[in-house]
């Protein structure tokens, strides 16, 4: 039987204090006894998130990263409010279960939710979790078809229609991503500055103003053990907002590995879209655009969109670990990782015909 994804040890310097946590779940669910068993999940290199369990019952807790950060970055309280509203009209949404903005509890804003109880896809597939070719597709489908889902949702009837900041998407997200990778850049980063004119000469209008995720990827999704073909949760809307579709696509494209990628790309991949069966980016792209409706009649712009973020993404953490802000050694190569990335786009828009 495929084991159902569990949280682990606690790695050191990231460690909660355990009677704080005790007293504010137990304000918030006066029923729990007991002490709370805490440990933390191993994935994502940003926000931490715990598992936190009494008996049989089981949450998750979410805080940003230890130590100083960005104001505007990693907002737990947007994170929770924006699940909150969601979770109506979307139902793969985890329940939120108490949100803290008392500083005094754990130093930091933070929210627990409700633990959805399944298996997520991450590097590669997990012991027991065995699928042929033809339903590995059929997996690979259901899941791009809950990010239409979402792309479908009325952010009116939701409430969350005033999340974005309106027409314009396109050129704030260039205008964004451009101004964090020039601030956070390394001596021994590449300057990405041709690629960034390149996505500035070249950025369309918006197609559409939807509710995007911003991070959707196989390891945010949770399938359900005993159909392992369904979605039942879809995590981490950090970064949800009204905004363009195709946008959001090529940010999931970034992490889409295919079988027959070149080995330094190959050396980046996060979920199991080299296994047989798992459509190719195109093939993903092909069939987005068929079930949503949203057309580009070229979509490498959002391609190479998806991997300059990415890379933004990976040198604003290797920022940190470059200045000695944060220890982690799965941190040390992440300026290889950009400079790769800037090699990748250089070559996508060499090729373009755009």
């Amino acid at each position: 039987m495929t084991q159902i994804d569990q949280a682990a040890a606690i790695r050191e310097g990231e460690e909660l204090d355990a009677p704080a946590v005790d007293r504010f779940m137990k304000q918030a669910l006066p029923e729990l006894t007991g002490e709370p068993e805490i440990r933390q999940y191993p994935g994502g290199a940003s926000n931490l998130t715990y598992q936190v369990d009494y008996g049989d019952r089981s949450f998750v807790l979410r805080r940003p990263p230890m130590g100083k950060i960005a104001r505007s970055a990693h907002d737990m309280l947007r994170e929770a409010r924006v699940m909150d509203a969601l979770r109506p009209v979307y139902p793969y949404v985890p329940g939120i279960v108490a949100i803290c903005d008392d500083h005094s509890v754990l130093g930091c804003d933070f929210y627990v939710m409700e633990r959805l109880k399944g298996i997520i896809l991450r590097q590669d597939f997990p012991k027991g979790f065995e699928l042929d070719e033809g339903d590995t597709r059929k997996l690979c489908l259901n899941v791009i078809d809950k990010l239409v889902d979402l792309h479908r949702v009325d952010a009116k009837a939701a409430g969350l229609d005033t999340l974005g900041k309106g027409a314009g998407y396109v050129q704030r997200q260039i205008g964004g991503w451009s101004d964090r990778f020039r601030k956070a850049r390394t001596e021994d980063v590449g300057d990405f500055e041709a690629v960034m004119a390149w996505l500035d000469d070249k950025m369309p209008d918006d197609i559409a103003q939807v509710v995007i995720h911003n991070d959707y990827r196989f390891d945010n999704v949770v399938l359900n053990p005993d159909n392992p073909f369904e979605v039942t949760g879809v995590l981490d809307w950090e970064m949800a907002t009204i905004g363009d579709p195709l946008m959001d696509l090529g940010n999931s494209l970034a992490y889409w590995i295919q079988a027959d990628d070149e080995g330094p790309f190959q050396m980046l991949r996060r979920q199991p879209t080299h296994r047989p069966g798992m459509l190719t980016r195109q093939e993903v792209v092909d069939y987005y655009m068929e079930q949503s409706g949203f057309r580009a009649d070229n979509f490498d712009f959002y391609e190479i969109y998806g991997l300059f973020r990415l890379a933004v993404i990976i040198q604003q953490i290797y920022y940190r670990y470059y200045h000695g802000q944060t220890r982690d050694k799965r941190f040390a190569m992440f300026g290889q990782a950009a400079n790769y990335l800037e090699k990748r786009c250089q070559r996508l828009i060499s090729e373009s015909a755009l």
